[in-house]
């Protein structure tokens, strides 16, 4: 399998591509141009010149650091793609970001905490942390 791994190269019409197949939500064009303009950091896995896997960086680019939206399209799911992708969000954390400590912090699918755990995330609530917490809101 010959996958190439691009930075920065998402456009509006990819995200779209991944939250239609994966997501299944209703995101806008005006989301989508905002949400990968907004990023600071994209990856994208590329195979005979599709994308098959994405994963994005937001965040101050200081101190917190959020991963979001790591995607495989599910028949390349299994092969080490999404381990690649966050590895890639990590380095990039560790080579642009300033001295000091980092946070850096997701919220998963459900079903998904294992993958995370394996590369080093730890579940909350834990002995110093709470649960994360969570609010959806709707503009019309």
């Amino acid at each position: 399998m010959n996958i190439q791994y691009k930075d920065n190269i998402m456009t509006p019409g990819d995200y779209l591509m991944f939250m239609d197949k994966m997501a299944q939500d209703e995101t806008t064009k005006e989301q989508a141009e905002r949400a990968v303009g907004g990023s600071l950091y994209c990856v994208s896995a590329i195979q005979d010149g599709g994308h098959i896997g994405m994963a994005r960086l937001i965040g101050d680019g200081a101190i917190f650091w959020c991963i979001v939206d790591v995607f495989v399209l599910p028949e390349y799911q299994g092969k080490g793609i999404g381990r690649t992708l966050v590895e890639k969000l990590i380095a990039y954390i560790k080579e642009n970001g300033p001295k000091g400590y980092h946070s850096l912090f997701l919220m998963c699918a459900q079903g998904k905490e294992g993958f995370y755990e394996k590369l080093g995330f730890a579940q909350r609530p834990h002995k110093w942390e709470g649960a994360g917490m969570e609010m959806e809101i709707e503009n019309k």
